[in-house]
């Protein structure tokens, strides 16, 4: 019986390449990723060895303040972070525009030490806060050597009268500086002892007759009590005790002018301090009440 022949695989030897050119080597994901970073290999490897630099720098720091470590000593290894280069050279300032930035400047850098690790953002916001203009503040460092402080200023919304003086007044009443007779802004004026504090009461009541608000000169807070509003047409309307009625009152004295044209027909003042009734004083002193029926009395 003839026996098949046996197989034998042949390994081919690797030939060189045909006109001595070299084998191309493969482009990696990795390597077409930096090489599309828009920057030179060798500042992207100082870049990478400063940022793993910091980094373990701040770990450092960390352990040694979990381990209990003395205070010095993480000190000593912040101040070595800022001495690579990680401190406060610049202050950021944005949103400041009645703030005096140079007040930031002053107190961002009120520090022991410029080191970033040393830079208490939380203490900077607080004593930010302190001053009237600012309502917040976030406060955080941009490595390798800025300090970012964005301000959130209060709006002036009304001018407040008190004892000869003239004071800008946010929303919620919180004074913020004084101002002079002769550079007064088109505000709002409201007059009296504590009438600043009272300034989101005023604004409630404004906003249950809306039309007056252009037509309103001022408003006295009279006896910690009630209101007085004073036309820019030269009339006074003597407003009822109470949020909500002298709300209705105001409501009601609108929609009167509104019919019947009231303001500007030389009339002295107007007292709705009854809400049944609304007395007119005339020049001279002579007074007409009328009765006041149905919805607002």
């Amino acid at each position: 019986m003839s026996r098949a022949p046996a197989t034998r695989t042949l390994k081919r030897r690797a030939q060189p390449s045909r006109g001595g050119r070299k084998a191309v080597r493969k482009v990696g994901l990795l390597d077409r990723a930096v090489a599309a970073i828009p920057v030179s290999e060798e500042t992207l490897r100082k870049a990478t060895g400063w940022v793993m630099f910091a980094a373990a720098i701040a770990v450092l720091v960390v352990m040694a303040s979990w381990l209990g470590v003395p205070g010095a000593i993480g000190t000593a290894l912040a101040e070595t972070v800022g001495r690579a280069g990680f401190k406060v050279d610049r202050i950021e300032v944005t949103g400041a525009s009645r703030m005096d930035k140079m007040t930031v400047y002053a107190v961002a850098l009120d520090q022991r030490s410029r080191a970033m690790p040393l830079i208490d953002l939380d203490a900077v916001r607080y004593r930010l806060l302190d001053y009237p203009w600012i309502a917040d503040a976030r406060v955080s460092r941009r490595l390798p050597d800025t300090l970012v402080i964005d301000i959130v200023e209060r709006e002036p919304v009304a001018i407040w009268q008190s004892q000869g003086q003239l004071m800008l007044i946010d929303v919620s009443g919180k004074p913020l500086e004084p101002v002079s007779p002769d550079a007064m802004p088109p505000l709002p004026l409201v007059i009296g002892d504590g009438a600043n504090e009272q300034e989101p009461a005023y604004q409630k009541l404004m906003e249950a007759a809306p039309p007056m608000r252009r037509l309103v000169k001022a408003a006295s807070w009279v006896g910690d009590r009630r209101w007085d509003l004073l036309f820019v047409s030269g009339e006074k309307l003597s407003l009822p005790e109470g949020e909500a009625a002298s709300a209705r009152a105001l409501a009601r004295f609108a929609a009167m002018d509104s019919r019947d044209r009231l303001l500007g027909r030389g009339y002295v003042s107007f007292d709705l301090r009854d809400p049944t009734k609304l007395v007119l004083r005339m020049p001279g002193g002579s007074t007409n009440a009328t009765a006041i029926t149905g919805e607002g009395a």
